[in-house]
């Protein structure tokens, strides 16, 4: 079990990888123009982890600088990434700020750590992680008693078995009732033809996903 991250809803400092602006390339949102804030730092290592260049490094910065740097770019949307943003005690204070600044934000988070103090204006992006990740015991189910209709739920699928093991925690925990449930392949491992066909065989009311920006750029980091 992961150590419970002990949260600051005025902590100030964070560990910051990056702050750029981009198309969002996954989620309900794929396609707008978006800030990313890449916090620094995650307790997982999933095989198919695509920024394990933000697992440490980065720089420190304050709430306030932070918010300078979004401001810069006037964007409508903002998603707090990482990394796993809430392994750090300050990101609650920079979610909450980010949408009392008037953005509309998201929060990319594996659903390994503790959700049910992130502000509920923000949208949670929970990446359940599946077999082939190697971290699926690190799910925290009881999470999902958080999820409400704006938030979203997200399957990064390698393999058959995969889809087997995530269809089936759909139905068992009646997903489709709670929020939005996206189904994406794992980049370079699963044909992404294959996934569509399942889900269409099946039936399932799931939307299908391809992250945008690897098919624009590839996997070059901070796009």
């Amino acid at each position: 079990m992961l150590k419970p991250v002990q949260y600051d809803t005025q902590a100030d400092s964070l560990r910051i990888t990056e702050i750029f602006h981009s198309l969002q390339g996954e989620s309900r949102t794929v396609g707008l123009p978006t800030v990313f804030i890449r916090l620094t730092g995650c307790p997982l290592r999933c095989n198919y982890c695509d920024s394990e260049y933000a697992f440490s490094g980065g720089q420190d910065m304050g709430v306030d600088e932070v918010l300078e740097q979004v401001a810069r770019y006037a964007p409508r949307y903002v998603c707090v990434t990482g990394g796993e943003p809430l392994a750090q005690k300050g990101c609650l204070n920079l979610l909450g700020r980010l949408i009392d600044a008037g953005y509309e934000v998201s929060l990319e988070t594996s659903g390994a750590l503790d959700v049910s103090q992130v502000d509920p204006r923000v949208v949670k992006v929970m990446d359940l992680k599946t077999p082939s990740s190697t971290e699926c015991e690190k799910n925290l189910w009881h999470n999902l008693e958080f999820l409400n209709s704006t938030d979203q739920v997200k399957f990064v699928i390698a393999s058959r078995s995969d889809y087997i093991w995530s269809r089936d925690i759909v139905s068992k925990h009646q997903l489709g009732n709670r929020c939005e449930v996206l189904f994406s392949p794992v980049y370079g491992e699963l044909k992404p033809a294959d996934l569509a066909q399942w889900i269409l065989e099946d039936g399932l009311n799931v939307r299908f996903q391809l992250q945008l920006h690897k098919l624009l750029w590839g996997e070059e980091p901070g796009r």
